[in-house]
Order: C-alpha cells, then structure tokens, then sequence
C-alpha cells in the first residue's frame, strides 16, 4: 500500500508501507519519480528522470510541507 499524502502541481508525494525506517517521501509525476530524505534534513535520495528545475520545485515543497509530511508519516507508521 502506498498512501497518497499530497497531490500538488501534477505530483503525487506518498509512503510505501513497508520500506525502511528513516523518514522519507516518495515523488511521482509524468516525468518519473523521485525519494527524498525528510531529516535530518531534505536531501534527494534516488532520482528516476525528473529534470532539475523540477526537483528543486519538489524541494522546496517539501520544505515548505515538511512538518505535515512527517506527521502523516508518523500517524501512517505507528499503526
């Protein structure tokens, strides 16, 4: 299962329930798809054909939502 956390700009930010434990959030949208670490601050993990000026759009998104990313991870993988 793989719940969707936001949508945003035609991208999907969203967890895969049973991967690893540090804190992270998956990206996908027609170009590809990214990983990205949430802490012990936001870095790109894997990128899969998602253009630069686009990644760093995602950054700054994910900084912006960083904390309700990682509630929602929290509240997904506590259950």
């Amino acid at each position: 299962m793989s719940p969707t956390i936001i949508r945003f700009k035609g991208y999907r930010f969203y967890f895969f329930s049973r991967e690893e434990k540090r804190k992270h959030v998956h990206v996908s949208c027609p170009e590809g798809e990214a990983k990205f670490w949430l802490e012990p601050q936001i870095i790109l993990c894997e990128n899969h054909r998602i253009p630069a000026r686009k990644l760093n759009e995602i950054t700054k998104f994910i900084g912006e939502k960083k904390n309700e990313i990682i509630s929602a991870w929290q509240e997904h993988f506590s259950g």
